[in-house]
C-alpha cells in the first residue's frame, strides 16, 4: 500500500486517500477467503485482491459512501474473480476427474497446476470468532469437500450461493453487487443449493470439518506421523478408514480403499529403504489437520514436497490429499527445511 501517497479532497461520504490503505486493509482477510472460496486457489486469491485494491484505488472518486465500504470492495472483488473464472478453467480434484487407479503401477504423471483446487492455510482465516459455533461453521465454510462442490457451480451462482449462504449478505444487497434483480439471485440461490447438495450427496450443502480434534484423534495424528516417518505401511494401514482415499494433485491418479492405499504406499512412497525419507511439519489447512511433507534429498537433506491434508471420520482417516506444489510452503509459512 505504499504506492497510494497522493491525496485528493474529499466530499461527505468519500474516503481520503491518505486513508486508503488504513481503511481497506482490515477487509483484506476476509476479501482472500471470499476470492478462495470462488476460485479454489490461494494463489490466484492473492493475485484477485491486490487487483481488487488496485481497481477501488484507481475508483475511489466512484465511492461515495452510499453503501458501506465493505459492500463495495465485496462488489469490486466478486467481479474480478467473475472475471478471472471466465478466463480460466474450473478447478477439482482427481476424483472428480478420473475413476481410481491401479495402486499396482507408478501414479500417472503431473497435470497442469491450473487444474487443482489448492489448500488454504488457517492462519490466513480471519480470526476473532469467540463464539465456538461460529468458529466452526467459519471452518466447514473453507473445508475442501465444500470448496470443491462449489467449483462444481457455474461462476454466478457460485457467486450468489456465497453472498448469500456464507457471508449472509441479503438478497437486495446481493442483487445489487452482482448487478441482477432480486428474483434472478432468487432463482441462481435455488438453482445453487439444488446443485450444491447434488455434488455434496445427501449430507446437504456443506461439509464437515474438523472443529476440534479429539484426544483419542490426536493419538491417531502421533500415531500417523510415526508410521510416515518410520515409513511403517502396516501401521498406517491400522489408521485407515476402510474406504479411505489418498490423491496426490497434480497428478490425476487417486486411490479408494485401504487395501489400494496400502498397496500403492507400500509399493510407490514407503518403498525400499523408506524409514526417515519423509518428515512431516504439523500445520493446519481449511479448517483441519495438515502437515508441510518434506522428502529425504541426500545431497541437501529434506525438502519441500507438498502440503498434505487429512480429513477423520470418527477414529480413523478417511481422506489424505497431498498438494505436491513446493511453493505453498511459502504461503503457510513453513520452513525451507524441516526443525530437527
Amino acid at each position: 500500500m505504499s504506492t497510494f501517497e497522493t491525496t485528493t479532497p474529499t466530499g461527505a461520504g468519500r474516503i481520503d486517500r491518505r486513508d486508503f490503505a488504513g481503511q481497506v486493509e482490515r477487509h483484506r482477510g476476509e476479501l482472500q477467503v471470499h476470492c478462495y472460496r470462488l476460485l479454489g486457489s490461494l494463489q490466484d486469491a492473492e493475485d484477485m485482491v491486490q487487483e481488487t485494491l488496485m481497481r477501488a484505488w484507481r475508483g475511489l472518486e466512484t465511492f461515495e459512501g452510499r453503501a458501506p465500504l465493505r459492500a463495495w470492495l465485496y462488489r469490486i472483488a466478486t467481479n474480478v474473480c467473475l472475471d478471472a473464472l471466465s478466463r480460466k478453467p474450473r478447478r477439482t480434484l482427481p476424483a472428480s476427474l478420473a475413476a481410481p487407479a491401479d495402486p499396482t503401477r507408478a501414479p500417472d504423471p503431473p497435470l497442469a497446476e491450473s487444474l487443482w483446487i489448492e489448500p488454504y492455510p488457517d492462519a490466513l482465516l480471519p480470526q476473532g470468532d469467540t463464539d465456538p459455533e461460529v468458529a466452526a461453521v467459519r471452518r466447514e465454510d473453507v473445508a475442501l469437500a465444500f470448496i470443491a462442490a462449489l467449483q462444481t457451480l457455474p461462476p454466478r451462482q457460485r457467486a450468489v450461493l456465497i453472498l448469500r449462504d456464507v457471508l449472509d449478505f441479503r438478497a437486495r444487497e446481493t442483487a445489487d453487487l452482482l448487478d441482477l434483480t432480486i428474483p434472478a439471485v432468487t432463482s441462481a440461490l435455488h438453482r445453487a443449493r439444488i446443485s450444491l447438495a447434488r455434488a455434496q450427496g445427501a449430507g446437504g450443502a456443506r461439509s464437515s470439518a474438523d472443529a476440534a480434534m479429539s484426544e483419542r484423534q490426536r493419538i491417531l495424528l502421533d500415531r500417523y506421523v510415526r508410521a510416515w516417518q518410520s515409513a511403517n505401511v502396516q501401521e498406517l494401514i491400522a489408521l485407515l478408514k476402510e474406504e479411505v482415499t489418498l490423491a496426490m494433485p497434480p497428478s490425476s491418479a487417486w486411490y479408494v480403499g485401504r487395501d489400494a492405499v496400502g498397496t500403492f504406499v507400500g509399493s510407490w512412497v514407503f518403498d525400499g529403504a523408506g524409514s526417515g525419507r519423509w518428515r512431516l511439519v504439523p500445520t493446519r489447512a481449511n479448517g483441519g489437520p495438515a502437515f508441510g511433507l518434506y522428502r529425504l534429498d541426500p545431497p541437501g537433506g529434506h525438502v519441500p514436497f507438498g502440503i498434505q491434508t487429512i480429513a477423520f471420520e470418527g477414529e480413523r482417516v478417511s481422506e489424505i490429499t497431498t498438494f505436491i506444489i513446493p511453493g505453498l510452503f511459502r504461503l503457510f509459512a513453513l520452513p525451507g527445511t524441516p526443525p530437527a
